[in-house]
């Protein structure tokens, strides 16, 4: 059936990569500084920043809203993909129904064969019509939820951030354009349990 595909994944839910740039807004996490010389010899003193990333196979696989979520979207299709078939068939079987009774003389009226196929011809145009609509549908309602996750990320990001004073933090799935990771720059756990306790608490 080429109805409805479902576009839950990491690029849809994210983006290929996000970057986001935190300023601790104030001084929980100690910051690590190094001493270098300026363009005029001058020795500066200069923060060094402090990244992490974030793994989205994990996060979208641990997250207990999005999981729910996905599965609704995934029962919402095959429920669509299911009613849409029903309607085809039933209107295949009727056409095939009106060939036969075409062939074998049982209407011998144009006017009524004229009818019968404009009827078909309206089912069929119905169909379409009722696809479309609840592909639109279901498409919006899918782009307002993954809207709501990067909403969600991007403001819990923020406050981790700000928390333990991280300058950049980075997702990271197989596919993207980052190759390698360091594990002990991955935050993934803790933004998992952390989000999952936010959306418990509400």
């Amino acid at each position: 059936m080429k109805y409805i595909s479902l576009a839950l994944s990491s690029l849809a839910f994210i983006g290929v990569i996000v970057l986001f740039a935190t300023k601790p807004k104030d001084k929980k996490a100690q910051r690590t500084v190094v001493t270098t010389k300026d363009s005029t010899g001058k020795e500066v003193v200069v923060p060094v920043s402090r990244i992490a990333y974030v793994d989205m196979d994990t996060l979208e696989a641990n997250y207990d809203l999005f999981k729910i979520k996905k599965g609704e979207f995934e029962t919402r299709q095959k429920a669509i993909d299911a009613e849409l078939a029903k309607l085809a068939n039933d209107l295949q079987n009727d056409y095939n129904s009106f060939q036969q009774k075409m062939q074998s003389g049982k209407i011998t009226s144009e006017q009524e064969a004229q009818n019968m196929q404009q009827s078909l011809m309206q089912r069929k145009e119905a169909i379409e019509t009722k696809e479309q609509n609840l592909g639109n549908k279901y498409l919006k309602d899918q782009e307002a939820f993954n809207k709501q996750m990067h909403d969600d990320l991007l403001k819990f990001i923020e406050d981790y951030s700000s928390d333990k004073g991280y300058d950049y933090v980075l997702s990271y799935n197989k596919l993207g354009a980052i190759l390698f990771t360091n594990k002990e720059l991955d935050i993934t756990q803790d933004v998992v349990e952390g989000m999952n306790s936010l959306k418990k608490a509400k």
